[in-house]
C-alpha cells in the first residue's frame, strides 16, 4: 500500500506494543520488586529496543505510562505545590530498649488487651519520603512530603527512577492509590556517582541521603535520570477504598502484587521482646545492607486498632521509630598525628575530644590525606562533625566554620617521616604523600623484606611471610642487608624450622647474591617501579650509580617514566639510610653483571625512521615492533607520507595498496631481516 499501513497492520503493530509493554513491566517486576529476574540483561534490552523502534515509528500509540517514557521532560522553572488529601505526618521516636517497651505498654493499655500485639516491622531508610498518586493504575503525580500538609510537586523526576511503575500490575487495584515511600540511592549507586565526579574534578555528595534529596528536587528531570535512585513503599494515603486489607502486613504485600517494591526486610512480630531483637539484629546487619537505615519502624499490624488508635498532634499512635544510636556527633579537633604504614604512606589521624557516636566513645578519626583535608578545609581547633558506620574508622564528615577559633591552625604535611626521619614526598597529581626510606623505615620494614625476598626480586626460597614476620618480631633483621647476615643457630631456635630447613634458606640465600641489575631494582622496592620499568631502567643506564646520581630531568628521559615515578626513584636514592642499606647488600656479595649505558635516541640506527607492520608475518608482530623501537625506530598503526618503510607478511592488506601508490620502500620479512643486521653491525 505504498508508504501506508493499513488498519489490520496498524492494529497487529498497536498490540504488539501493548504486549511489549506489559511484558517489560512485568520483568522490571521481578527485577526491582521481587529481586529475582527471569531473564538477562541482553533480553530485556532487546525487548526495551524493539518497544522503542515501534514507537518511534508510531507516535500516536505512544502513552504517558509506557516504559520508555521515564525520561525527556523539559526542565521546570519551579515545583508546583501538591496539597495531601491525608496528611503525612511524622512518626514519634524511642532511643532506648525501654521506651520502646513504654510505647508498648501505652499502646496495651489504649486498646485494653493483655496478650501480645503483633507489629509489622521494617527498617527505617535513611532518604526521601514521597507519596505517589495512581488513577486507574497510571501514574499521575509524584510530591514530596514538605510540611506534612503540602509538598513539591516532583512527578517528572519521580518518573525517571526505574523501581516505580508508572502503570500497575494487574486490575485489581484501587481507582485511586496513593502511595507513600522513601526515594534513597544505594550505597553502591552513592560510591560510583561520587567516584565519577571526583574523576571530572566535580563537588562530591556527603552521604546517599544528600545525594538521593539533591537529585530528586533537580529542576531537571534529565539530571534525575542520570542518578542511581530507588525507592521501597511503606505505606498509603488516599484510597477509593475503605481498606487495601485488614492489617498493614497483608497490605503492603498488595502494594507489591500491584508492582511497588517494598521491604524485603517487612515482618510480622509478636510482642515487644521480638521487636527488641529485630532491631538488634538489624543494627547488627546495617552495614551489610545497600542502603542506609537510622532505625526501625514498628506499626500495630491490625488496621480496626489503628483506628481506634488514633492520632496524637502530628504523630499516630500506633507506629513508633526505634533509632540507632547516633552515628554522627560534633566534637573539637585537638591535633593532628601522622602515621606511617607499611606501604610508606604517610597519612594524618585526628585527635579528638572524645565524644560517643553510634554508641562508642571515639578519640581519634581519618583524615585521608592532605587533598581531603584542604578540600574540607579542616584546621586544628575546629568544631567538626565526626561520623562512625559501623566498624568503619571514624571519618570527620565536615566543620563548623561558625565556631572556628581565631587560632585554628592550618594542618601541614610534615616533610621528614615521623618513624624514621626520612624525606616524605607527595609527587604532582598523586593524593597520598610516601616515606622514601623504604629499605630502612621500621614501619616499612616487614613488608620491605617479604617483597625483597620474593620470587619476582630476589628470589630467596623457603623465606616466607611468616618467617619474615618471625625474623623481624625477634629483632633478627631489620632491613633486607640482614638477612645475609643470618646464621643456623638463629634460625634453628625458629618456630618451624629445623636443621635441614635452615641449610636450605642459607643455601637460597647464597644463591640470591647472583643476580641482575634489573631484579635488584626491582627488589629494593622503589615506588612504582615495578618489572618492566626495572628492566628499561637497567637498560638505559646500565649501573646502579648511574641510576642513583641520576636527576629527576634525566629520569624523565628513559622512556615511559614520567615524573611522578621520576620523583620516587630519585627521592628514594636521596635517602642516605636507603643507600647504607645498599652498601650494605653489596658488602654481603650482592652483584650483577653491569653493562654500558644506552645511547641516546638519536645515537641508535633507526633513529628517525617510521614502518609499517601489515599482513600475516611469521613472528608476532610485538617482537618485531620490540626489535624496531629498540634501534630507535617508530611503529605506526597506519601508512602516510611520513612513512619510511612498510614491512609486509602474507595477505597484506590496504596499507600495501597505500604504500605502493605512495611510493614507499616496501620489505618483506627477508628485507626486514637484512636491515635489521645491517642496523645492528653498524
Amino acid at each position: 500500500m505504498s508508504g501506508r499501513h493499513s488498519q489490520q497492520e496498524l492494529e497487529q503493530v498497536r498490540q504488539r506494543i501493548e504486549a511489549l509493554r506489559k511484558l517489560i513491566n512485568y520483568h522490571n517486576y521481578r527485577y526491582y520488586v521481587l529481586d529475582d529476574p527471569e531473564i538477562p540483561d541482553s533480553e530485556y534490552d532487546r525487548l526495551m529496543r524493539e518497544l522503542q523502534a515501534l514507537e518511534e515509528a508510531h507516535p500516536e500509540f505512544i502513552t504517558p505510562d509506557s516504559p520508555t517514557q521515564r525520561v525527556g521532560a523539559e526542565p521546570l522553572k519551579e515545583f508546583g505545590e501538591v496539597r495531601h488529601k491525608v496528611p503525612m505526618l511524622s512518626l514519634e521516636n524511642a532511643f532506648s530498649d525501654e521506651e520502646l517497651r513504654e510505647f508498648d505498654a501505652r499502646v496495651h493499655k489504649l486498646l485494653g488487651v493483655e496478650a501480645p500485639i503483633e507489629y509489622a516491622a521494617e527498617p527505617k531508610l535513611d532518604g526521601l519520603a514521597v507519596s505517589l498518586k495512581y488513577e486507574h493504575g497510571v501514574l499521575v503525580q509524584g510530591a514530596t512530603r514538605g510540611d506534612g500538609y503540602r509538598g513539591e510537586d516532583v512527578t517528572a523526576n519521580v518518573r525517571t527512577i526505574d523501581s516505580i511503575p508508572l502503570r500497575l500490575l494487574g486490575e485489581e487495584w484501587p481507582e485511586v492509590l496513593e502511595v507513600r515511600g522513601e526515594v534513597f540511592m544505594p550505597k553502591s549507586g552513592f560510591e560510583k556517582l561520587n567516584r565519577e565526579a571526583r574523576r571530572k574534578g566535580e563537588k562530591t555528595f556527603a552521604n546517599p541521603r544528600n545525594a538521593a534529596a539533591g537529585s530528586l528536587r533537580q529542576l531537571d528531570p534529565r539530571v534525575t535520570a542520570s542518578r542511581p535512585l530507588a525507592f521501597f513503599a511503606y505505606g498509603w494515603g488516599e484510597l477509593s477504598v475503605e481498606r487495601l486489607a485488614d492489617t498493614h502486613s497483608a497490605s503492603m504485600l498488595r502494594l507489591r502484587d500491584f508492582g511497588l517494591p517494598i521491604s524485603p526486610e517487612l515482618k510480622v512480630l509478636r510482642g515487644v521482646e521480638a521487636c527488641l531483637a529485630y532491631h538488634r539484629e538489624m543494627q547488627e546487619r546495617r552495614d551489610s545492607l545497600d542502603y542506609d537505615i537510622d532505625g526501625v519502624v514498628f506499626k500495630v499490624d491490625r488496621l480496626d486498632w489503628q483506628e481506634r488508635l488514633g492520632y496524637v498532634s502530628r504523630a499516630p499512635r500506633w507506629a513508633i521509630a526505634h533509632k540507632f544510636p547516633a552515628e554522627e556527633a560534633l566534637t573539637v579537633l585537638r591535633d593532628v598525628e601522622w602515621q606511617v604504614g607499611r606501604t610508606g604512606a604517610v597519612t594524618p589521624v585526628a585527635r579528638l575530644e572524645p565524644v560517643q557516636v553510634g554508641g562508642v566513645t571515639v578519640k581519634s578519626a581519618t583524615l585521608h590525606n592532605m587533598d581531603e583535608i584542604e578540600k574540607k578545609d579542616i584546621r586544628i581547633g575546629d568544631t567538626v562533625y565526626v561520623r562512625r558506620a559501623g566498624d568503619v574508622i571514624p571519618e570527620i564528615v565536615r566543620v563548623l566554620l561558625e565556631r572556628r577559633p581565631p587560632n585554628a591552625r592550618r594542618i601541614r604535611l610534615p616533610k621528614k617521616c615521623p618513624v624514621c626521619g626520612s624525606d616524605v614526598i607527595k609527587p604532582e597529581g598523586e593524593a597520598i604523600a610516601r616515606c622514601t626510606g623504604g629499605l630502612y623505615c621500621p614501619a616499612q620494614r616487614k613488608e620491605s623484606i617479604k617483597h625483597f625476598a620474593s620470587r619476582r626480586a630476589m628470589d630467596i626460597e623457603g623465606l616466607g611471610d611468616k618467617l619474615v614476620e618471625q625474623l623481624v618480631d625477634k629483632g633478627l633483621v631489620k632491613d633486607p642487608a640482614d638477612l645475609y647476615g643470618l646464621t643456623k643457630e638463629q634460625l634453628v631456635g625458629l618456630e618451624r624450622m629445623g636443621e635441614k630447613s635452615a641449610q636450605n634458606l642459607l643455601d637460597a640465600l647464597e644463591r640470591s647474591k647472583e643476580t641482575t641489575l634489573a631484579r635488584f631494582l626491582y627488589a629494593i622496592g622503589i615506588r612504582e617501579v615495578g618489572e618492566a620499568t626495572a628492566q628499561t631502567l637497567a637498560r638505559h643506564f646500565g649501573s646502579l650509580e648511574a641510576i642513583e646520581n641520576a636527576s629527576e630531568e634525566e629520569l624523565q628521559q628513559v622512556p615511559d617514566i614520567g615524573p611522578v615515578v621520576a620523583a620516587y626513584i630519585a627521592g628514594f636514592f636521596r635517602q642516605p639510610h636507603n643507600r647504607e642499606v645498599i652498601e650494605k647488600l653489596r658488602k654481603a656479595g650482592v652483584r650483577w653483571p653491569e653493562g654500558k649505558p644506552a645511547p641516546r635516541p638519536e645515537e641508535l640506527p633507526l633513529h628517525g625512521k617510521t614502518f609499517v607492520l601489515t599482513g600475516a608475518l611469521s613472528r608476532p608482530r610485538e617482537e618485531i615492533k620490540e626489535e624496531l623501537q629498540a634501534l630507535g625506530a617508530r611503529v605506526s598503526g597506519s601508512v602516510s607520507k611520513k612513512t619510511d618503510y612498510v614491512v609486509v607478511g602474507e595477505h597484506p592488506g590496504s596499507k600495501y595498496d597505500k604504500a605502493r601508490a605512495l611510493g614507499i620502500t616496501i620489505l618483506d620479512e627477508a628485507g626486514l631481516r637484512k636491515l635489521l643486521e645491517e642496523a645492528r653491525g653498524s
